[in-house]
């Protein structure tokens, strides 16, 4: 972590006020270091010192992004907080630390990597459960959609506490659930746009080979439009499932080279990312699976003509406990999309998951109320099979 100064801003800032938010020093998460800041900084260390946030206060302070320490003895103590935050992005940075943590604390979870994004940083994996039925959730396809990163951890980390502690999560018996079905998440799809959008990306040659494009599309905000990977390839329109049709209604929409959104690339599969899930997928038996994006309060169940059995009683079910409406996906975007290429490769229960309602990225303020209305739909992904 680079050594943060007095006056600087950004996501970086926001991390360390989370970490001495949960030291003790209560600090408002606004990615500004100042006075508050500052003072905290210095309450922490026990020491007059400058303002600065170097190698030495980073060592200590990354434990309480992880959840946990390491005494003078080796022996490793669990911090008594949960680890998952749902007020600041989420980077690859972040879901590293907060999976690693989540895996001292609850070591029968696993993890691994589904693959690499083009900048080579690993997209990880979680699972929880060991039943015969296993089921598949993903998020931040699109860069500016990470507000549903945390969702996914969230609920990994809430599960997982109801395990260890023989309980219930939301009425359903955690033992139960653990041993009837296999649970795994895949939270951060898109590693390097993510990244982009909230500010870690350094000003190097992907940024400005992204900057390039994004100055190509004046009407779309940069960097906060971007959906896409860093090279301009919208992820979610890169699966075998109507992928020329794809292509012709976007080339219409004027995306025929790399975008901040939209292109859907040369062919199918060429992005990494796109790759890895595509692999991840055929490599396992999912029963059903959940693609969270962001807009709308809405849930897409089908795929042209393909009807999976009770995928609409499911969706149904899904709109009861979210409040979310239940509809077809428009035809404009109904083509070429991960959820589209699982129900015509598998006629299985898919579903792609709006959550939220406003501009993206959407504000870390609603993340408390989009977690709320979707414990049902992750708990029901395995329940209503």
């Amino acid at each position: 972590m680079r050594t943060l100064y007095y006056g600087d801003r950004g996501i970086r800032v926001a991390y360390l006020q989370t970490a001495l938010s949960k030291a003790g020093f209560p600090l408002n998460l606004d990615g500004i270091f100042g006075s508050r800041t500052c003072a905290a900084l210095k309450q922490y260390m026990g020491e007059e010192r400058a303002c600065l946030a170097d190698e030495k206060v980073w060592a200590g302070l990354f434990d309480y992004l992880k959840g946990y320490q390491r005494n003078d003895a080796g022996e490793t103590v669990i911090l008594p907080f949960e680890i998952v935050s749902g007020q600041v992005p989420y980077t690859a940075w972040l879901t590293d630390l907060v999976i690693e943590g989540l895996l001292i604390r609850y070591p029968f979870l696993e993890t691994g990597s589904i693959g690499k994004s083009v900048m080579g940083k690993e997209i990880p994996w979680l699972k929880i459960g060991r039943g015969p039925v296993s089921v598949f959730y993903n998020a931040s396809f699109h860069a500016n959609e990470s507000i549903t990163t945390p969702v996914l951890l969230k609920f990994a980390e809430e599960y997982a506490k109801a395990y260890t502690e023989k309980g219930e999560i939301s009425g359903v018996n955690a033992q139960e659930l653990f041993d009837r079905y296999t649970l795994y998440l895949v939270p951060l799809v898109n590693p390097d746009g993510v990244d982009l959008v909230n500010g870690w990306l350094d000003r190097g040659i992907y940024f400005r080979v992204a900057q390039e494009i994004g100055n190509r599309y004046p009407n779309i905000p940069f960097p906060s439009g971007w959906k896409a990977n860093i090279e301009g390839v919208d992820l979610n329109l890169q699966f075998p499932a109507g992928w020329e049709e794809a292509k012709k209604i976007k080339a219409a929409q004027g995306y025929t080279s790399p975008a901040p959104r939209d292109f859907v690339g040369e062919s199918p599969l060429e992005a990494p990312e796109s790759a890895a899930v595509y692999q991840f997928t055929k490599e396992r038996d999912f029963s059903l699976i959940l693609a969270y994006h962001t807009q709308g309060e809405v849930i897409y169940w089908k795929y042209l003509d393909y009807e999976p059995q009770r995928s609409y009683e499911i969706a149904q079910y899904f709109g009861r406990v979210s409040g979310y409406t239940v509809e077809e996906t428009p035809s404009v975007s109904g083509y070429a999309g991960y959820k589209d290429w699982f129900i015509q490769e598998y006629n299985r229960p898919g579903y792609t998951i709006e959550v939220g309602r406003g501009i993206n990225p959407l504000p870390m303020s609603q993340f408390d109320a989009i977690y709320e209305a979707n414990r049902g739909i992750l708990l029901g992904g395995m329940t209503q099979l």
